[in-house]
């Protein structure tokens, strides 16, 4: 398999982690009821973990079509080469480095990796488009 489509595979992973580490943070703040419920209820504010990793998942999820635009593309177009699969490996790793920072709450550095795997991403699709 294509390392451009493990990258992928493991992003679904990643989601996944994304998911669940949002929920949990408001589970322990809004009750396992409101889990649990149709959640129609008006509810405060989250707390700032909460907050965090929910607007981290959201993050991710924004970016992640990207990505499988970028990295399935160029493995659909025959055109992954060692710097396509360097790069997938890079966005993957500056995402499994955002989550901990954004959690943490720790501004800057947070963006800079966010860069990082925008700009590697970039590198994919300016391949996948003019070669």
């Amino acid at each position: 398999m294509p390392a451009e489509l493990t990258v992928l595979a493991l992003s679904g992973v990643l989601l996944i982690v994304h998911i669940f580490a949002a929920i949990h943070y408001k589970t322990k703040q809004y009750g396992v009821d409101w889990n649990m419920g149709a959640r129609d209820e008006d509810t405060e504010p989250l707390n700032d973990i909460a907050g965090r990793l929910q607007r981290a998942s959201d993050n991710f999820r924004e970016t992640l079509p990207l990505a499988i635009i970028a990295l399935l593309g160029i493995v659909l177009a025959d055109k992954a080469n060692e710097w396509t699969v360097i790069a997938a490996w890079v966005w993957l790793g500056a995402r499994l480095v955002y989550l901990p920072l954004y959690w943490a709450g720790i501004p800057k550095v947070r963006t800079y990796v966010w860069t990082v795997s925008l700009l590697a991403l970039l590198y994919v699709l300016g391949v996948l488009l003019l070669g």
